[in-house]
C-alpha cells in the first residue's frame, strides 16, 4: 500500500464511478466529491456501469437502475474485481441489505442519508480496501546506507554491527526501510504492524526504542500530522 505512485492519497483525489438514476441526485453527489478533491464520472444505468468501472478507486452504486437489477450489476463487478463499492439506495430492509453485502458491496448506506456520513463511510472502505489492493511485494534484503536489514533472517545491522530488536521493532523498521522515499501515514504503519491491537503511543515507543538502538533519531524521520519515513544518519 505503500508506493506514493500507486497510493490514491486523500489529496490526490479518487476515482469515483457514480452510477445513480435520479439525474439530481447524481450531480449533487458528484459536486459534493469534486469539492474534496475526488474525479467523479457518473452514468445512470446498469449497463454503463458494467463498462466503466475497470479505471476507477471507488464505486457509488444506486441499486435502482432503469436496465438492470442493482444487486446483479454489484454481483457482476464483484466476480471481475476488487474495487471498493458502497450501495447508496432507498432500499433499506434487512433483506436487501443482506442482499447487497453478499453480492459484494463493502457497505450499504440508504437514503435519505447525510454527505458527512457517506464520506466517513467512503473513508472507512478506503482504509480497508488499499492496503489489501496497492501494497506492492517488499524485498528480502534491504540496504539504505549504513543500515542493512535481511528479512529472512529478521536481521539488522549498522556497519556491519549486528542490532538486535525485537519482533514488533523489526517489522516496523523493515516497513519504513522497503519504502525509504515515502511518508507512511501513522494509522496505516500501526495496523500494517499492529493489525487490530494498537494505540496511538504504541507506534512512538517503537520509534523511540528503534532510534536508540540504532544509534541515532535520523534514521526514523516524523513527519508532523503525517507519519514517519525512513532517513539517512
Amino acid at each position: 500500500m505503500i508506493a506514493a505512485q500507486h497510493m490514491p492519497s486523500r489529496s490526490a483525489g479518487w476515482k469515483v464511478l457514480v452510477v445513480e438514476n435520479n439525474t439530481s441526485d447524481a450531480e449533487a453527489l458528484a459536486k459534493g466529491l469534486q469539492r474534496h478533491g475526488h474525479e467523479v464520472e457518473t452514468v445512470d444505468t446498469g449497463g454503463a456501469a458494467l463498462q466503466t468501472y475497470k479505471n476507477v478507486d471507488l464505486v457509488l452504486l444506486d441499486l435502482e437502475l432503469p436496465d438492470l437489477d442493482g444487486i446483479e450489476v454489484c454481483r457482476g463487478i464483484r466476480t471481475a474485481c476488487d474495487v471498493a463499492m458502497i450501495a447508496v439506495t432507498a432500499r433499506g430492509s434487512e433483506v436487501d441489505r443482506v442482499l447487497g453485502l453478499q453480492a459484494g458491496a463493502d457497505d450499504y448506506l440508504v437514503k435519505p442519508y447525510g454527505f458527512h456520513e457517506l464520506m466517513a463511510r467512503i473513508e472507512a472502505v478506503m482504509r480497508r480496501a488499499l492496503p489489501a489492493t496497492v501494497m506492492p511485494a517488499m524485498p528480502k534484503v534491504v540496504s539504505h546506507g549504513r543500515l542493512w536489514i535481511d528479512a529472512s533472517s529478521r536481521e539488522v545491522s549498522v556497519d556491519g554491527r549486528r542490532i538486535e530488536v525485537t519482533r514488533k521493532e523489526f517489522d516496523l523498521l523493515y516497513l519504513l526501510a522497503s519504502h525509504p522515499d515515502t511518508v507512511i501515514p501513522r494509522k496505516l504503519l500501526m495496523e500494517e504492524v499492529w493489525g487490530d491491537s494498537w494505540s496511538r503511543r504504541t507506534v512512538d515507543t517503537h520509534v523511540s526504542s528503534l532510534r536508540g538502538k540504532l544509534g541515532s533519531r535520523e534514521w526514523i524521520i516524523t513527519v508532523r500530522g503525517v507519519g514517519f519515513r525512513l532517513g539517512h544518519a
